[in-house]
């Protein structure tokens, strides 16, 4: 059994990629996610930088509010209407722009009503959730259509793929994916992800990706993300780096073609019964779609 928890806390500064990485000014669309949560120390002033080199019409600009304390007893969240808008401006503000392209609550949703409004103000384009489960999902959509649903999505963490990623999910309700940590919280990376590892563990799950990936002619990161965008099209994963090449790296996954057969073969190579341990903190997992809801709106 492989324990697939594997925290990280750091994270590449923004204006530094634009700077070594010349591609991210081609006339390609690029989706930048900056963080807005107590638990990352990374401003969004810094991003506010690298945006102002960047033509605005080619960036997806997405970011988050809701998680609004850290204490030592668990994880406040926090959905007002009050919060959201103040949350929202303060990113405008802070990222030196006139409006945010996908607006994500950060785990459960309360607010719909005023984000329909900062739409139809034009601060915000698009509403994304983020680790809502089906039911808060359906009663958020019927106030205004949801773009994305942000979920932890990875070889090793397809929890998602019995209840959310199912044609209802996409075809019904009109939903993308956004899978965050697709690299199984870096496990996939390659040598860093294995030195992060207890010392003695067996790594038969990685080998067997390892040896995949050299049959398909890419890195196992590349395989890895390529088995999550092969799942369908309204999936986009946004693997998190701190290393330019990396971010090299991750781009060339497109390159990487697959079948139906390949994809499913991926998949077995990790089954899901030799991956045990929670994905993430316990205080993170409490407000995760699994455990946490939306409270019903009552009409009074």
């Amino acid at each position: 059994m492989l324990n697939r928890f594997i925290p990280y806390t750091r994270r590449i500064h923004m204006k530094s990629a634009l700077t070594l990485n010349p591609n991210l000014k081609s006339n390609r669309s690029h989706l930048i996610q900056p963080p807005q949560t107590p638990l990352l120390n990374s401003p969004l002033t810094s991003t506010a930088e690298a945006l102002k080199e960047l033509p605005r019409e080619k960036i997806q600009l997405a970011t988050k509010f809701g998680i609004f304390k850290i204490e030592p007893t668990g994880i406040i969240v926090k959905g007002t209407p009050e919060y959201a808008r103040s949350c929202c401006e303060g990113s405008l503000k802070r990222l030196g722009v006139d409006y945010i392209d996908l607006y994500y609550i950060h785990r459960i949703d309360t607010t719909m009503e005023e984000l329909k409004k900062m739409v139809e103000e034009g601060k915000i384009k698009y509403i994304g959730l983020s680790e809502a489960n089906a039911d808060t999902i359906r009663r958020a959509h019927a106030i205004h259509p949801i773009t994305a649903l942000q979920m932890e999505y990875s070889l090793w963490t397809r929890d998602i793929e019995g209840e959310l990623i199912p044609l209802y999910m996409q075809v019904e309700l009109g939903i993308g994916i956004v899978p965050y940590s697709p690299v199984g919280r870096g496990f996939f990376g390659g040598k860093a992800g294995k030195e992060s590892l207890p010392e003695n563990t067996t790594l038969v799950v990685y080998d067997r990706v390892d040896a995949l990936a050299k049959r398909h002619g890419c890195t196992p990161v590349q395989l890895a993300l390529s088995s999550v965008l092969h799942q369908g099209e309204d999936l986009v994963p946004i693997p998190g780096t701190t290393k330019i090449k990396n971010l090299d790296e991750n781009g060339g996954t497109v390159k990487v073609k697959l079948t139906k057969e390949d994809v499913e073969e991926i998949s077995n190579a990790v089954p899901i019964d030799e991956v045990v341990g929670c994905r993430t903190s316990e205080a993170l997992l409490r407000i995760s779609w699994k455990f946490a809801n939306s409270p019903p709106k009552h009409n009074t």
